[in-house]
Formats: structure tokens, C-alpha cells, sequence
């Protein structure tokens, strides 16, 4: 090929190229995102928080055993409805209504030693102990008379020595069986006083002996403490109970707690007498109202969760709610009336700091337009809405993501604008 030729193709092809760059360029056709968009509104927000949670009853009562035993009869069915007072169950008491007989009759004859120690003994002992030292004393002053006449009369040379020494024999015999007595007595008063507090110690063992077998006859009778639902009966006529098992519970079920497990970052936002709605799974069609309590004052791990636990009363008038089982709970915990709100797909998070994508018109493109990347701040949320306290105005224009990934200044094109785009799950 002629070498001026080629030269003349080369220089062809680049102008052609060229102008086809300015044509386009020019003609604002370049390539560009297609993007949806959506512009905020005006509606009434309802924040609220969905957890988990357990039923519980709000006075519980359980009846343990206090005696190890069998089960002798069973009165109830577990989930019947029960009377104050009524019949649950009974426990095989025969052992111990034979040990609060023996008791009893060792209570009445610690009672009767005591009634005799206080009025002094069995009044023939003591009537014949008084009666001894009474002689003894009347023979002791008989002869002390004896003993003054014979003095007188042995200086009247009218008695003896010999008489005065038989006399003052019989005289020292008599004092000393006197001295004998006398002590016998006291040592027989000191012997009713240990008596008195021996048999006062026997009658207070023996009356605790009794009181306990009483209490252990009368925890075999196990009864309803107050109205209302026997929810739990694990034992059955002739099982084997010890000290401490469980034999029954129960409690009024028209009023119940929730047990609510809010996770960690939602607690903040919980307020006392808050409106609360409590599904079951077991009954799909059925919704319970209630009201927040007591406000969770620490976190503690439940399983891969660090969660706060939040205690709500509810209405249980049907008695539907069981104790113990695992409901859905939702919290209403702010409400607004007539804010701005902007789709949660439409805002981002970067560095705990939310923005938007706001379409802008771009002045070097009349028919194109361009993102701008704008942070914004927002108040309360639902599950499909952010309600937003500034950084937007109403009627701009927002990116919703899709194919591309939105970036500040990027050109991009505008195919759907329904705001039902991202409303329509609600």
C-alpha cells in the first residue's frame, strides 16, 4: 500500500473517532445506572420491638413434701380449676399418726410429773416426811423438859446422875433423828425442785415432739392454699416422694406475667406502662393486651444473646396462657403523629452515622442526574420506615439500591418512582 495512502486511512479513522467521542459527549448519551427512586412522606410512625418471651404466674404457689413417703391419693387433675381449701392430694400418714400417739400420751405423763412436783410431791410422801420430823421434834422437846426437872431435883438431892444421864441419852438420840429429818426434808424439797424442772424439760420436748408430728400428719393432707388453676401435678397415687419434691402447683391465672427477652441495644427505648401484644404459635388467631412493668436493670446472656429482662402484666381472663410456655411479644414503645418518613432500604449506616442518596438534577446534563450523598438524622423507627428529624425536605428524591452500588456523584437515571415500591409489604 502506497505509504501516503496509509497515513491518509490513519488520520481518517482517528478523526472519526473523534467526533464520535465529542457527538456523544455532547449529546449527554453516555451510559449511565438505572436506579428506582422514592420521595419521603407524611404518616403516623409506630415504633415498636418484637422479642421473645415466657409466661409466668404472678403468685405462684408450689407444695413440696415434708415428709419422705407415697403418694396415697390423688384428688385433682392437672389444669383443674380448684377452690380454696379443696383436697389436691394425700400422702401416706400411718407412721406418723402412730408416732403422735405414742407422743401424746408421753406428753400427758411429763404433765402429770410436772402438776405433782409444783404441789409438792405425792401428799403421802409428803405427809408422812412432815409427820416423822413432827414425832422426832415432840419426843426431842419432851425430853429437854425431862432433862430441865432432873437438873432441879438432883439439887433437891430428890433425882440421880445416873437417871439425868439415861434421860440426856435419849435426849441426844432424839436431837440427832430431829437434825436426820430435818434434812431428809430439805433434801426431799430440792429433790421436787430438780423434779419440777426435769418434768417441765420433758413436757417441752414432748410438746415439740407432738407439734412436729402434727405438722407432719396434717403435710400429708395437701390442699388448695387459694382459688384458682392446679397447672402443675407431677406425681401419681403410689409414687415414692422425699423431703423437698415437687407434689403440685398452682396459682390465679386471670392475671399473668411475661417474661420478655429484649436484646441489649432496644432496651433504652423501654418506658413503664407501655402497651404490650403477646401472640402463641399454638393459638395463631388469638392476641393478648397488656402493659409494661418493670423495666430490665441489668443484661445477662441468654444463649448467643445478651438480653434484658422485661416484666409485663397481662390480661389472661380465658385462661389461655399456660405458665411456662414461649410466646412473641411486641412493645409499642413510641408513637408520632404526621412525621417525614423515608423507606429503611433507602438509608445506610457508615460509622454509626445514617445518610441518604439524594437524586439531583445535573446542571452539565440537562437530561441526566446525579446522587449526592447527604447524612441525615432520624428519630424512631417501624419495621419499614425511619422518621426523619432533618437533613431532607419533603418532595427530594431518593436512591433506592439495586444493581449498582450508589456512590456520591454518580450519574444515574430515574425508571421507577413509586412510593409504593417499598411501601407495598406493609
Amino acid at each position: 500500500m502506497d505509504h501516503r495512502l496509509r497515513n491518509r486511512i490513519l488520520i481518517f479513522l482517528v478523526l472519526a473517532g473523534v467526533a464520535a467521542f465529542a457527538l456523544v459527549r455532547l449529546s449527554g448519551r453516555q451510559p449511565v445506572a438505572k436506579i428506582s427512586a422514592v420521595t419521603p412522606i407524611r404518616e403516623n410512625l409506630a415504633s415498636s420491638i418484637d422479642s421473645n418471651g415466657k409466661v409466668e404466674p404472678i403468685t405462684p404457689y408450689v407444695m413440696r413434701a415434708q415428709l419422705d413417703t407415697f403418694v396415697w391419693k390423688v384428688n385433682a387433675v392437672e389444669g383443674q380449676q380448684v377452690k380454696k381449701g379443696q383436697l389436691l392430694l394425700e400422702l401416706d400418714v400411718k407412721d406418723a399418726t402412730a408416732q403422735l400417739a405414742e407422743a401424746r400420751d408421753k406428753l400427758l405423763r411429763a404433765e402429770d410429773a410436772l402438776r405433782t412436783a409444783k404441789a409438792g410431791g405425792r401428799a403421802d410422801e409428803a405427809a408422812k416426811a412432815t409427820g416423822d420430823l413432827a414425832k422426832a421434834q415432840a419426843d426431842r422437846d419432851r425430853l429437854e423438859k425431862i432433862h430441865d426437872a432432873l437438873v432441879r431435883l438432883i439439887a433437891k438431892q430428890a433425882a440421880t446422875q445416873d437417871e439425868l444421864a439415861v434421860n440426856d441419852l435419849g435426849l441426844a438420840k432424839a436431837q440427832a433423828e430431829v437434825s436426820r429429818l430435818t434434812g431428809a426434808q430439805k433434801e426431799f424439797g430440792l429433790d421436787l425442785s430438780l423434779s419440777a424442772s426435769r418434768s417441765a424439760l420433758q413436757v417441752e420436748q414432748a410438746q415439740s415432739e407432738v407439734a412436729a408430728l402434727e405438722e407432719k400428719v396434717r403435710d400429708g393432707r395437701i390442699a388448695a392454699p387459694v382459688d384458682g388453676t392446679l397447672y402443675a401435678l407431677p406425681v401419681k397415687t403410689g409414687d415414692y416422694v422425699r423431703v423437698g419434691d415437687l407434689l403440685a402447683q398452682m396459682a390465679d391465672l386471670h392475671q399473668v406475667r411475661v417474661r420478655a427477652f429484649i436484646d441489649e441495644p432496644e432496651i433504652g427505648a423501654l418506658q413503664p406502662n407501655e402497651p404490650v401484644k403477646i401472640t402463641w404459635d399454638a393459638l395463631p388467631n388469638r392476641t393478648w393486651v397488656g402493659r409494661t412493668e418493670v423495666i430490665p436493670k441489668e443484661v445477662v446472656a441468654r444463649g448467643t444473646r445478651s438480653v434484658g429482662e422485661l416484666l409485663c402484666a397481662v390480661n389472661n381472663d380465658a385462661l389461655e396462657l399456660l405458665p411456662n410456655i414461649n410466646v412473641n411479644v411486641r412493645i409499642n414503645s413510641q408513637e408520632r403523629t404526621n412525621v417525614l418518613s423515608v423507606p429503611r432500604g433507602a438509608v445506610a449506616t457508615e460509622n454509626g452515622r445514617r445518610y441518604v442518596f439524594v437524586v439531583k438534577k445535573d446542571p452539565l446534563a440537562v437530561s441526566q442526574t446525579k446522587l449526592e450523598k447527604r447524612e441525615i438524622q432520624v428519630g424512631i423507627a417501624d419495621a419499614t420506615s425511619y422518621e426523619v428529624l432533618n437533613g431532607l425536605q419533603e418532595g427530594e428524591m431518593l436512591a433506592l439500591p439495586g444493581d449498582f452500588d450508589l456512590r456520591d456523584g454518580m450519574a444515574v437515571k430515574v425508571v421507577n418512582t413509586d412510593s409504593a415500591y417499598v411501601r407495598g409489604a406493609r
